[in-house]
């Protein structure tokens, strides 16, 4: 693995993206948003992790967060690991879930490419972890994390995107209590 995709400073302020297997479009339910958001807010609560940012799309996620353990690897692999046990379980019971069988096949799929998943695998393994050193850069990484439902044509201004903190950087309060930058 490649040194830019490793945590080096322990005590960092870092940008991650990390998306699902095939990028695949989970996050099209507000059940499967709400896992992702009450698991960021357990780890804000009971694990050290400072949030900065954060956006959820159909197929990946950004952060910008840091580890109040100084082990921000190990936070984010617990995270995605818990996570995607979670919303396998949230696909497999949901009722209205008419891609049910395929996405649930893609998993099995993806986890059959690689020795250690066992079943399916749901999260790429990569975060490409980006440590943020300066104002200049925390501000592009953020614009970057808010813009993101506009690029893709979702809503007409970052603060509409419900499933960000576009919402409190705007002055409003979103659905995950954040540390404002």
């Amino acid at each position: 693995m490649s040194r830019k995709y490793k945590f080096l400073n322990k005590e960092g302020l870092y940008f991650v993206s990390f998306a699902t297997v095939y990028w695949l479009d989970v996050f099209t339910r507000d059940g499967y948003f709400q896992t992702i958001i009450e698991n960021l807010d357990f780890c804000r609560k009971e694990k050290g992790m400072e949030i900065y940012c954060w956006c959820i799309m159909p197929s990946h996620v950004h952060l910008i967060f840091r580890d109040k353990n100084n082990n921000p690897g190990k936070l984010l692999g617990q995270f995605k690991a818990h996570t995607s046990k979670e919303i396998q379980k949230d696909i497999e019971i949901n009722p209205q879930e008419s891609r049910k069988e395929w996405l649930l096949w893609m998993m099995e799929r993806a986890a059959r490419k690689n020795t250690n998943v066992k079943v399916r695998q749901f999260w790429q393994q990569h975060n490409k972890p980006i440590e943020l050193w300066s104002s200049h850069v925390i501000d592009q990484k953020i614009d970057y994390i808010h813009n993101n439902p506009v690029e893709a044509g979702f809503v007409l201004e970052p603060w509409h995107w419900k499933y960000s903190s576009a919402i409190d950087y705007s002055g409003g309060k979103g659905l995950l209590e954040i540390d404002l930058l």
